[in-house]
């Protein structure tokens, strides 16, 4: 087993740690200054590193920032006076694990230790596991009964008709379909019928003429002709409108269309790989799919599974997207405890893969530390446990619902921000932001997350400001966040105008 290093001039604190550590059954090694750790790294490596913040010939960010680059994934405990308290946070900035006040408490800072140790060893099996994603989607059974299927189909130029829930990536099939056929060199568009009005859908299928109806000032090619030589995914063909659904059959039928307002017959080379979240049959009884369509889509059908029916895939899944949020946010990516992870398998997800992305996105922005623990997870996670307490209590009347907008950023100074009536439950701001997003959604702004997000983030900041008074440190303290990120996510979001 790889040693615990801890590295302080102060040697009251080496020996209490060694000695507490040892009747852990921990081994440990101390270092005195950091050139004497920068030296042993040449030959061995810890499993974590516990540093001070302020030492004789070399600070532990400055250990941190070299650590990190010859040992990423390597836990680093920064431990700091509370007069240190800012560039400890800062320096979560830099990749450290946790931050250890002094004086501390000798079960916590083991416990802290234990914590780091367990997740040096799941970032080594972790290595083991990388995948590339989005082209391995799961391990689980279920999927790869989809794999096999998928290599099946690799020379065939067959319709494909895909089921599964919303959210459990039937695209990224079709991606897969479309990558592994011979039309691979192809082009790969995508279409949501559900997402388009009825009255535009036809010209974004077929395109139109110039002149067609008004606003055509120039001839347009439609998604047939733009998927020429490759493949044409149909997303929610299941409410693609009835007379729509006549013309898609004669295109699938003789391999022809024509333009809105044309009169010249275009030919299709494209294959379609069609998916819907809806069951086919019901809808062709009560009359709302026409079954000779069916039929002609349903000649392969390969029925992806929801999440809740592959739970190993989870890890897996939950590791890739955390560590995809980070590369975006430009941040460390954040580690799941065991406890977390465990409480995110048994979770039933109704919203799938999709939403189990979507948690991840939050975490890498929300949680306060590198590693979540169970406490840390989204309410809709926590309520949802087995045994959970029923949720009481009210809201403070100082959070902004997030309906509202950016306004009220001279908030930043002393005055405190304006009551807001919450209703009693702490789920009515959850509920309050569903009904914002499904009217986001319905009205079809294009960046419901980029909107909502900034409502979020700007009430929280402007709460945490009001709270301390627009001391920006205490109100990023408060809020679990380093100063840099404070800072700049108030530039970002106009709130010191």
């Amino acid at each position: 087993m790889k040693s615990i290093w801890i590295v302080d001039d102060d040697h009251s604190i080496r020996f209490v740690l060694e000695k507490a550590l040892a009747r852990e059954g921990l081994p440990v090694r101390s270092f005195s200054q950091t050139r004497e750790v920068l030296a042993a790294l040449e030959e061995d490596t810890p499993q974590v590193l516990v540093s001070d913040i302020r030492m004789p010939g070399g600070s532990g960010l400055e250990l941190l920032t070299t650590v990190k680059k010859q040992l990423p994934g390597l836990p680093v405990i920064i431990m700091t006076a509370y007069s240190d308290l800012d560039s400890a946070v800062s320096a979560f900035q830099g990749g450290a694990f946790e931050y250890l006040p002094k004086p501390f408490d000798l079960p916590r800072a083991v416990e802290l230790i234990r914590r780091a140790q367990e997740e040096s060893q799941r970032e080594a099996v972790g290595e083991a596991e990388k995948v590339e994603m989005p082209e391995m989607l799961g391990q689980a059974p279920a999927m790869q009964d989809v794999f096999r299927a998928i290599g099946r189909l690799s020379q065939s130029h067959v319709t494909v008709l895909i089921t599964g829930e919303s959210g459990s990536g039937k695209e990224l099939v079709a991606r897969a379909l479309h990558k592994h056929s011979p039309r691979a060199d192809g082009p790969f568009v995508a279409i949501n019928t559900a997402a388009i009005p009825k009255d535009l859908l036809e010209s974004e299928l077929f395109g139109h003429e110039r002149g067609a109806f008004t606003g055509a000032q120039a001839t347009r090619r439609g998604r047939f002709e733009q998927a020429e030589g490759g493949t044409l995914f149909l997303d929610e063909i299941g409410d693609m409108p009835l007379d729509l659904q006549t013309r898609l059959l004669r295109v699938l039928s003789d391999g022809q269309f024509y333009r809105v307002g044309g009169h010249s017959p275009q030919k299709a080379n494209v294959r379609v790989v069609a998916a819907t979240h809806q069951n086919l049959e019901s809808l062709v009884k009560e009359g709302r799919f026409r079954e000779d369509l069916f039929h002609r889509l349903n000649v392969i059908r390969l029925r992806l599974p929801p999440l809740r029916e592959r739970r190993e895939d989870v890890p897996l899944l939950a590791r890739y997207f955390l560590q995809r949020s980070a590369s975006e946010l430009g941040v460390e990516p954040k580690r799941l405890s065991d406890a977390a992870l465990q409480r995110l398998v048994s979770f039933d997800f109704p919203g799938n893969v999709r939403q189990l992305e979507n948690i991840c996105h939050w975490l890498s922005v929300m949680a306060p530390s590198l590693m979540v623990e169970a406490k840390d997870l989204p309410q809709e996670l926590l309520a949802a446990a087995p045994g959970a307490p029923a949720l009481t209590g009210t809201m403070s009347a100082e959070v902004m619902p997030l309906a509202s907008g950016l306004s009220g950023a001279a908030a930043m100074g002393p005055a405190p921000l304006p009551a807001v009536p919450i209703p009693p439950s702490p789920d009515a701001w959850i509920a309050e932001m569903a009904r914002e997003a499904r009217r986001l959604l319905q009205a079809g702004e294009p960046n419901v997350w980029d909107v909502l997000t900034r409502r979020f983030e700007a009430s929280l900041i402007l709460t945490a400001l009001d709270l301390t008074r627009g001391r920006r440190i205490e109100a990023a303290q408060k809020l679990g966040i380093g100063r840099n990120t404070i800072t700049r996510k108030i530039q970002e979001l106009n709130l010191d105008a």
